[in-house]
């Protein structure tokens, strides 16, 4: 695995990667940028609000301080659109297995937090989330899906208070190669996130769409940044260093026949202690000391 001091020769514009989430937030987490959110989102919502966004507001989101030990934590985006809507952008890179649950729970609590004490629920905001995933997750081939509450049998909508969005990135990856110019709007983003662009063809891209080319100005400016660049590294040693953890878990676990360490990462998975899966991984006793401490036989 490369070291830290590798990551940070070999970034640039080329290998820069705009899934790692502490890259995204700065490119569309920021107000002197909105103008690239309003347009992404407009983008993806507009078949679903049947109006344009004209603007949004950036809200307040309570995660853990990135640390310079690269701890995995929360990044995302969330926004109050003109239209009275709320929007939660989460980008995940690392497959949790609970991504279907997690969305969800984040839904619920913005759609309980746009009411205020004592208002009545006809002030509640439509409240909605989109994933944009560095995995594949849902049964369909399709990279882009949306989902409500709806009844099976007659496809009636409750309402429109709840959307969730799921952008599967490498399920547009796996895609035949189209031109940029035969490209939808959301295809152009889909291309963008994917990271496999040429040359020739990512200066198409920026071409093609305002808002694109925006977010790639965006990511040289934060290239010029070292500490935005040290922070970027560290997120993605966090990733391969949690990638590598489960692979020694799963090889553990079959030449010892035991399911002893899946079971102790999900624990810790489930208790957020993201930095304990790689330290079982190289230190027995440890490992021991917490197979013990969980009771995992």
């Amino acid at each position: 695995m490369p070291d830290k001091e590798e990551l940070l020769r070999n970034l640039n514009e080329k290998t820069f990667n705009p899934m790692n989430d502490v890259a995204f937030k700065f490119i569309f987490g920021s107000e002197e940028r909105k103008n690239i959110t309003i347009s992404f989102l407009d983008d993806i919502l507009y078949g679903r609000l049947k109006h344009h966004i004209k603007d949004l507001t950036y809200l307040n989101v309570e995660m853990s301080p990135l640390t310079e030990d690269g701890k995995l934590s929360r990044l995302d985006v969330r926004c109050r659109l003109d239209s009275d809507e709320e929007v939660d952008v989460e980008v995940q890179v690392i497959n949790y297995q609970n991504m279907q649950r997690r969305t969800l729970f984040y839904w619920a609590r913005m759609y309980i937090d746009s009411l205020g004490s004592g208002h009545d629920y006809i002030e509640l905001k439509p409240s909605i989330t989109i994933n944009i995933l560095a995995f594949e997750l849902l049964p369909q081939t399709d990279p882009l899906a949306m989902y409500t509450v709806m009844n099976p049998k007659t496809g009636d909508e409750l309402n429109k208070d709840l959307t969730l969005f799921f952008i599967e990135v490498p399920k547009y990856a796996k895609q035949p190669k189209k031109p940029i110019s035969t490209m939808t709007k959301m295809e152009r983003w889909m291309a963008y996130f994917a990271n496999q662009l040429d040359d020739k063809e990512r200066t198409e891209l920026a071409m093609s769409d305002a808002a694109i080319n925006n977010a790639m100005d965006a990511a040289k400016v934060f290239l010029s940044n070292d500490d935005d660049r040290l922070k970027y590294i560290n997120r993605q040693m966090a990733i391969m260093d949690y990638n590598s953890a489960l692979r020694v878990a799963r090889e553990d676990g079959e030449k010892r026949g035991l399911n002893q360490m899946s079971k102790l990462i999900e624990i810790l998975l489930t208790n957020g202690k993201n930095e304990d899966i790689v330290k079982v991984t190289k230190d027995e006793n440890y490992r021991n000391k917490l197979l013990h401490e969980y009771n995992i036989n």
